[in-house]
């Protein structure tokens, strides 16, 4: 380790959506050597940072603190002395009620550098996503924000009167807090609203009146970190709630894709409001054996056709060519590929797709074919391990000869069997689990021991050939994709959640 010391950075976590992070603390935790984050900073964060960083949990939970705030403060000065770059992940901000001045002075009490990232803190992530402003020119021209974790700490009588209110940490105490303004001339129907989870798709929220707020939230089981909001511009909450109308808001959605194809299909549920679990059932490894795959790459100039099946067949294929004695000038044969992704993946090493089929299954990609010459025609299919004999044998009907090589292979993911029983052993199983592929349908089988593991579970199938591998373990699809994409999935998904 280094003799000179580190830094540290407080960086603000923001109020849970992990893309509300700033660009500035995203970059700081990409250097970071440790990482010290609270309870209410998003865990999803942490990925953000080098896969080699020390990460520590140091609590701040109300009535259950892993640390002291000495302890904290001392774990930071002393991974900053042994060199480090530390970055004290903090929910909100880290100087609204964040305790970041604290530790600040400490730091600079003991000669180590920092410096102070901010974030969005918990009531302005409320304000956007709960459609409640904090000022507006038309019911308030300021703000106040107070902790009620200690009543008798403020002075109701200043505090209660502002024109919005905002009390962090108060809903263990809101019947003694809306007393205590109420006690203070404030008229018993002053719009409040007490939001749990901000920002996340299950958030949480309670409307009413500070007459009533106290018993709404008792009989919401509504439970801390919660956050009040009290004034008149609760009111615009009916017009500008955009977040909890967002068409798969509160629903919890397995995705079962492979890692690194995951991202695409979360975000855009995300997009729509949805918590999107991913469980991959499914790793994309290259084959066993590459030596057929070498063979054809080295008579690559001899194929009229390259028919590629999916984005995955065309990565690993052009993965192996870069591996090889050759390259892309080798290539002479004209190019298939079965859907947008397919082709879009070809497309971004410019090269021009000949045929796309209309549907993006096997039996329209044959049907296109049909209407070709293929007699005495060379044709490789580069493709997954496992896979369908449809296209292969049906070129092989329309005269060409066929050479079908596997250039990856699908395997259950280590770690795969705990992480679903961490999924569907919670008290929240899940609404919707999503299958892109016969493979995602087999292994979640095999792993879950039989569809019986998604009794209550609806599932939205991504195509046919998927639906017929769901149909034949016994469960046919809530949602089927009538485009076999990602967004047609998605539509398909939409829309039969809203029948429900």
């Amino acid at each position: 380790m280094s003799t000179a010391p580190g830094k540290v950075y407080l960086v603000g976590a923001g109020p849970g959506d992990p893309l509300l992070l700033t660009l500035k603390g995203r970059d700081a935790l990409a250097r970071a050597g440790c990482v010290l984050y609270d309870h209410l900073a998003n865990e999803a964060l942490l990925a953000f940072a080098p896969a080699d960083a020390e990460r520590l949990y140091v609590g701040k939970k109300k009535s259950d603190h892993s640390l002291s705030q000495d302890e904290i403060c001392t774990l930071l000065i002393g991974r900053a002395r042994a060199g480090l770059t530390v970055v004290r992940l903090k929910g909100g901000d880290p100087f609204i009620f964040g305790r970041g001045g604290e530790e600040a002075e400490a730091l600079a009490a003991a000669g180590i550098p920092f410096e102070v990232v901010p974030g969005v803190t918990t009531p302005l992530g409320i304000a956007a996503y709960s459609g409640v402003p904090l000022t507006h020119r038309e019911h308030t021209s300021s703000v106040t924000f107070v902790t009620g974790h200690d009543v008798s700490a403020i002075d109701w009588r200043v505090a209660g009167a502002a024109e919005t209110l905002v009390v962090f940490m108060g809903l263990t105490h809101i019947r003694a807090i809306a007393e205590a303004i109420l006690a203070h001339g404030r008229p018993p129907e002053t719009p409040t609203l007490a939001v749990r989870w901000a920002t996340y798709p299950h958030q949480q929220t309670v409307a009413g009146t500070l007459a009533d707020i106290a018993t709404l939230v008792e009989q919401a089981h509504l439970k801390p970190p919660a956050t009040l909001i009290i004034g008149d511009v609760v009111r615009l909450r009916a017009t500008l709630n955009w977040y909890e109308r967002l068409p798969l808001f509160g629903r919890r959605i397995v995705v079962t894709r492979a890692p690194e194809q995951a991202g695409e299909l979360s975000a855009r549920l995300q997009a729509l409001g949805a918590e999107a679990i991913e469980l991959p059932v499914i790793s994309l490894v290259p084959p066993e054996d590459p030596a057929p795959l070498d063979a054809a790459l080295a008579r690559l100039d001899s194929y009229d056709w390259v028919v590629f099946t999916s984005a995955n067949g065309v990565r690993f294929f052009l993965d192996r060519l870069d591996a090889s004695p050759y390259d892309l000038r080798r290539l002479r044969a004209r190019l298939c590929a079965i859907g947008p992704a397919t082709r879009a993946a070809l497309e971004s090493i410019h090269l021009k797709v000949d045929l796309m089929p209309e549907s993006y299954v096997a039996e329209s990609l044959v049907e296109s074919f049909s209407q070709l010459d293929l007699r005495g025609k060379r044709v490789l299919v580069p493709r997954a391990a496992e896979a369908r004999e449809l296209i292969p044998e049906s070129l092989r009907a329309l005269g060409a000869t066929v050479d079908v090589v596997p250039v990856y292979r699908n395997v259950v993911p280590d770690g795969a069997a705990a992480r679903m029983a961490e999924v569907f052993s919670g008290p929240l199983k899940p609404h919707w689990i999503t299958f892109t592929s016969s493979s995602t349908v087999t292994h979640f089988l095999d792993l879950a021991g039989g569809i019986a593991a998604l009794d209550g579970v609806r599932i939205a199938s991504i195509g046919p050939v998927t639906s017929t591998t769901l149909r034949n373990a016994g469960r046919p699809p809530d949602a089927e994709a009538r485009s076999f994409t990602i967004p047609g999935l998605i539509d398909a998904l939409v829309q039969a959640d809203s029948q429900r």
